[in-house]
C-alpha cells in the first residue's frame, strides 16, 4: 500500500538521502555480470535479492546515521519492453518483475520503519533507449504509450511514486508524465546532462524543463538531474530562475569524464568521494530545494555518506 503517494515528503522542505550507482557498483565492485547492464534480474533468484538487499542496506544505514529520509528506487531502471526482449522475457514476466521489485522495497521500507523517517518508495523507469545517447527519439505520444505498461504495473502496487531517469530528451519525458498522470502516479523526471550542461539531445536543461511543464501543465512532482558531474551542470543551474526551483534532486556521476569516456572505459573511475559529498552540499547549500541527494555511475556508499556528512554540516 502506497503511504505518501498523495503528499510526498521531498516536497516539504526537508533532506532525503538515496543510493548510489547499483549497476556500476554491481558490476565493478562486486564482479556480477549484468547483460544490457539491467540489474532486475536479480530478481529472480534468492541470491540476486539477497544481493540487492545488502546494496539498499548499506545506504538505508547512512540514513539511519545522517538522521535523513531515505527514497528507495527499485532496480527496474531496464525493465521495459525493449531491453526485456533483447534479455528473453515475455511481457507478463517483466510485468511480475516490476511488481517483485516494489515487494523488494516495501520488505526494506518495513525493516527500517522505525529508523528512517520518511521512506518513499519510488518505481524506477529508464529510456527506452541509451541513458547516454539520444538514439531514439520518440514523440510524447509515442513515450505514452510505450511506458504505460510499466508505469500501470507500478500503479498497482506499493509505489509512492515513479521517477524517470536518465532522460536524454525532452518529448519521452512529456510522454512519461502523461502516462503517470493517467495512472494517477506522482513522477519525477530526471534529465542527463552532458559536459556543457545540455542534453545528449543538445537542448539546455532549462529549456527542457520548461517544455515538460508547458505541455503537461506542470504535472510532474518535481525534476532531477542524474548521470553526470556537478560540475558539467552546476554552472547552468540559474538561481533567479523559476525553472531551476523545479529541480528538487540530483544524482550526480563521480567522474567528470564525458559519456562518451565512460562508455569506452575499462575501469570504475570513482572519484573523490569526499570533494563529491562537498560539491553536493554546495548545491544544496545554493538551492535549498534540492531534497533528494544520491549518486549515479561510478558512486558507492562512500560518496552517499560523504553527502550526508556535508549536507548535515
Amino acid at each position: 500500500m502506497s503511504i505518501y503517494r498523495n503528499a510526498l515528503p521531498q516536497l516539504d522542505g526537508g533532506v532525503m538521502l538515496t543510493d548510489g550507482g547499483l549497476e556500476t557498483t554491481l558490476v565493478f565492485d562486486e564482479g556480477i555480470d549484468l547483460p544490457c547492464f539491467a540489474a532486475f534480474g536479480l530478481l529472480a533468484d534468492r541470491a540476486g535479492r539477497s544481493v540487492l538487499r545488502r546494496y539498499y542496506r548499506k545506504y538505508a544505514d547512512i540514513a539511519v546515521e545522517a538522521g535523513f529520509g531515505f527514497v528507495l528506487e527499485s532496480p527496474t531502471w531496464r525493465a521495459n519492453s525493449d531491453w526485456a526482449t533483447e534479455l528473453g522475457y515475455s511481457a507478463s514476466q517483466l510485468a511480475n518483475i516490476n511488481r517483485d521489485s516494489i515487494r523488494l522495497m516495501e520488505e526494506l521500507r518495513n525493516e527500517y520503519q522505525e529508523r528512517i523517517e520518511p521512506i518513499v518508495i519510488s518505481g524506477n523507469i529508464g529510456p527506452r533507449g541509451d541513458g547516454y545517447v539520444a538514439s531514439e527519439l520518440m514523440s510524447p505520444e509515442e513515450a505514452a504509450e510505450y511506458h504505460r505498461a510499466q508505469i500501470g504495473v507500478f500503479a498497482e502496487t506499493g509505489a509512492d511514486m515513479v521517477s524517470a531517469v536518465t532522460m536524454t530528451h525532452a518529448e519521452e519525458a512529456i510522454g512519461i508524465v502523461k502516462s503517470a498522470r493517467q495512472h494517477q502516479m506522482p513522477v519525477a523526471i530526471s534529465f542527463t546532462t552532458e559536459t556543457d550542461g545540455k542534453l545528449p539531445s543538445g537542448q539546455p536543461l532549462g529549456d527542457a524543463i520548461e517544455q515538460v511543464d508547458a505541455a503537461t501543465d506542470s504535472a510532474a512532482a518535481y525534476f532531477m538531474v542524474n548521470c553526470a558531474h556537478p560540475d558539467h551542470f552546476s554552472d547552468s543551474l540559474d538561481r533567479k530562475a523559476a525553472w531551476t526551483r523545479r529541480i528538487r534532486g540530483i544524482r550526480a556521476n563521480a567522474s567528470r569524464c564525458s559519456h562518451e569516456e565512460l562508455d569506452e572505459a575499462t575501469e570504475l573511475d570513482s572519484g573523490d568521494p569526499k570533494e563529491f559529498g562537498f560539491l553536493n552540499g554546495r548545491l544544496r547549500k545554493l538551492f535549498p530545494n534540492i531534497a533528494v541527494l544520491g549518486g549515479c555511475c561510478g558512486t558507492d556508499h562512500r560518496h552517499v555518506a560523504a553527502i550526508g556528512a556535508a549536507v548535515a554540516s
